[in-house]
């Protein structure tokens, strides 16, 4: 690792204290760099927003795309102070981040807070997350079924064939 993606992850290491230390919120914490600055910056508040998409990586990633004017970020890299989750993966992916870079792995995250009680923490399985993220829907434990496909793809269509 170099002096400025060291200066970098400690940045999201700091924001990751910072979110231990404030209510509703999680410790991760995570910057998005552009061209050797931050350009965005967040902190997980699940809990406080009541929002379940609110992790370090997607708080930098929105306050990133808030501050360019864009949902473009090609160029760009994630510092993070625990490996990313799925949903994290993808909305990365979906922005066209081109890198990650990650402290604790999963693994240490489960480790460390697998006891952490649920007035402070949503328990998920990130790896399990991983696994069935994957598999196409309708084989997860979560069950899917489609019901007004043809209004659907009709509004699709019409939204397509405008100029």
């Amino acid at each position: 690792m170099n002096e400025t993606d060291e200066t970098f992850m400690r940045r999201a290491i700091a924001l990751s204290a910072q979110a231990a230390a404030t209510p509703g919120a999680q410790p991760f914490g995570a910057v998005v760099v552009k061209d050797g600055q931050v350009v965005g910056e967040g902190f997980n508040q699940a809990i406080g927003k009541l929002d379940p998409t609110s992790h370090g990586e997607t708080e930098a990633m929105r306050d990133a795309c808030n501050r360019l004017g864009t949902l473009d970020l090609s160029g760009c890299t994630v510092f993070t102070s625990c490996e990313p989750c799925a949903l994290c993966v993808a909305a990365m992916q979906i922005a066209k981040v081109d890198a990650v870079v990650y402290a604790a792995a999963m693994a240490d995250s489960a480790r460390v807070l697998g006891g952490v009680g649920p007035d402070r923490r949503v328990r998920v399985d990130a790896t399990a997350l991983r696994l069935e993220t994957s598999a196409p829907i309708g084989t997860h434990r979560m069950k899917a079924r489609r019901a007004l496909v043809a209004e659907a793809v009709g509004v699709l269509e019409g939204w397509a064939a405008r100029p």
